[in-house]
């Protein structure tokens, strides 16, 4: 996964000390042959199945990252729709050690236009799955995907 610029400055200045930082997840949701399906992407580094999901720049809104994020990671246009949920991850570690945690944006998006493909390597895979047939997530990945279909008319704190 490419690395920020800003993130690998303050590397330079903390070590692998926990860095605080804003991240936006979009969950982009749209209308199927017979039901609703949902955009996810698989990881190239780990495999995993995931929303698409990246690092807010410094003065981006994390709205326009998770748009930004989606057209870099799939090559689709999306829109956003609301913010479902706003929350804070676990701390995540790095195999070189780094530890990050972040503050997540979990957006529910409207797909545009486009098919999705691994647009720019941070994905090996690309795809819309029907909400009956969603692969294997981990269980943050997917209470992240039944927040943003719940589309609960507030959104979730914590």
């Amino acid at each position: 996964m490419p690395t920020p610029e800003f993130v690998l400055s303050l590397r330079e200045k903390v070590g692998n000390t926990r860095l605080w930082l804003s991240g936006a997840t979009a969950v982009v949701v749209r209308d199927g042959h017979r039901e609703e399906e949902v955009l996810l992407v698989r990881r190239a580094d780990t495999g995993s199945w995931t929303p698409v999901a990246g690092i807010v720049d410094p003065a981006e809104h994390p709205h326009l990252t998770a748009v930004r994020e989606v057209e870099e990671e799939a090559g689709i246009v999306v829109e956003i729709e609301r913010l479902v949920w706003l929350t804070v991850t676990e701390v995540i570690t790095y195999d070189n050690g780094d530890q990050t945690q972040y503050i997540d944006h979990v957006f529910r998006c409207r797909w545009v236009s486009g098919e999705p493909y691994p647009a720019d390597g941070e994905a090996s895979a690309a795809a819309f799955f029907p909400l009956s047939e969603l692969p294997p997530m981990s269980p943050r990945h997917a209470e992240q995907v039944r927040v943003a279909i719940a589309d609960e008319p507030e959104c979730r704190l914590g």
